[in-house]
């Protein structure tokens, strides 16, 4: 059977074998209609706030913090509905916070492309630098005594605003409303109190978790140390189009959209598979390998222990030279000893869960990779084993595991997060 993979911009179709193999595709949610009609109506009906043009007055200064271009917010079409609501606001009291978390700051043409070109040059635009302490003000500690820095933009505003979009999270159990705040625009050091390696370990640190999850429990925990006026946040089809709009308060808006996502994204299967093969729901986010994890994530789900994954993601960006996932892992010559290495007193790495959550996962299941921008070479500096072709791959490993070996199939990779339970049986294709 012919299967179509989210791989790059054009994708990549491989041929599976008929009597085995399970796709999982997400739910198909169609996007709204109408989608600048719905984002403006919940700005006029928001869940618990008044309208966000009542919200803020004409004397406030205003920071509105939204996702940066490694997600796929669609920041353009948002943004202008957002301030057009603000019209009575001069335009010298806002500002725009793109929230990087831990990532590097872009250049402008990037900043440009995630944002309406009129917007960077009507309004003030600040991108999020963790790394830059003068740019951070400290906001108060948590439980632990753990030091939170936000970006001294967004503490200054007397108004804030969040924009974002919510869906399942590989550890920190879904996206959107605080998880902009912290870590969206939070310092390096807060981050990495936010998701140590001790807290990612942990079980309930995955995808469609809240309640329990150490990680989620921080972040919010974190953001709560500041007050945020007004959350827009919305939901996406493995398209990119807006299915669902959730505004007004911060929390309960967000708790609602969580809700929505956790019915449309989750897909319970009844069986966990001998081989996995997923990607990273294609451009741009299988830009790089660091990304791609999540993919990967999401197949290890419902791999069997002893199991393969095999992943096709294209990585166009490669593997950033200043990347500590990069470093990490050539450090380390087993999954084990990274993992050692992560949790040894005293340890402190910058951008290290993505490489902890992939060795993780490697003890569990063997993981192969097909990626058109990446040598054989920097994949077995990952820890990961190359391949040229998915459909190799898989026939070889059904070869060697026998007769009664299963295929699933992820073909928009963490578009749809499996989880082995008895919710929706899936039919064997």
């Amino acid at each position: 059977m012919k299967v179509k993979l989210a791989y790059g911009r054009s994708g990549m179709t491989v041929n599976m074998p008929d009597n085995r193999t399970t796709v999982i595709d997400p739910h198909f949610m169609p996007g709204i209609p109408d989608q600048g009609a719905s984002i403006l109506h919940a700005l006029l009906h928001p869940i618990r706030s008044a309208a966000l043009q009542d919200v803020v007055g004409p004397e406030d200064t205003v920071a509105i913090v939204f996702c940066d271009q490694s997600s796929p917010m669609p920041n353009a079409l948002v943004l202008p509905i957002v301030l057009d609501q603000l019209q009575h606001v001069p335009r010298r009291n806002i500002v725009l916070v793109q929230a990087t978390g831990a990532r590097k700051s872009s250049g402008h043409d990037e900043l440009s492309a995630a944002i309406a070109p009129a917007i960077l040059k009507n309004y003030r635009v600040v991108q999020h630098n963790a790394h830059d302490r003068t740019t951070q003000t400290l906001v108060g500690r948590m439980t632990d005594g753990a030091e939170v820095w936000l970006n001294s933009e967004v503490v200054a505003a007397s108004k804030r605003i969040v924009v974002g979009y919510i869906e399942p999270h590989f550890f920190a159990g879904f996206t959107g409303g605080p998880e902009n705040i912290a870590p969206g625009v939070a310092g390096i050091d807060t981050i990495g109190a936010l998701q140590s390696p001790r807290l990612i370990a942990q079980e309930k640190a995955t995808w469609g978790i809240a309640a329990g999850n150490p990680v989620w429990e921080r972040m919010c925990e974190a953001a709560r140390l500041i007050d945020v006026a007004f959350n827009l946040s919305v939901t996406l089809n493995n398209r990119h189009h807006v299915t669902n709009v959730f505004a007004g308060e911060l929390w309960q808006s967000h708790h609602i959209g969580v809700e929505f996502s956790r019915k449309t994204a989750l897909r319970g299967i009844p069986q966990s598979f001998d081989v996995v093969v997923t990607t990273n729901a294609g451009y741009p986010l299988d830009q790089s390998l660091c990304q791609s994890v999540k993919g990967i994530s999401a197949a290890a789900q419902i791999v069997r222990p002893g199991g393969a994954i095999v992943v096709a993601a294209e990585c166009s960006e490669g593997i950033p030279e200043t990347s500590n996932f990069k470093k990490l892992l050539k450090q380390a010559e087993t999954a084990d000893a990274l993992l050692d290495m992560l949790n040894r007193p005293g340890a402190k790495a910058q951008d290290y869960w993505e490489a902890q959550i992939l060795a993780q996962i490697q003890k569990k299941a063997r993981v192969f990779l097909k990626a058109g921008y990446l040598s054989d070479q920097q994949i077995r500096d990952c820890l990961l084993l190359p391949i040229s072709s998915v459909e190799t791959c898989v026939s070889d490993l059904l070869e060697e595991m026998g007769p009664t070996a299963t295929v699933g199939v992820l073909t928009q990779g963490p578009m749809a997060i499996p989880m082995v339970q008895a919710r929706e049986p899936l039919a064997m294709v």
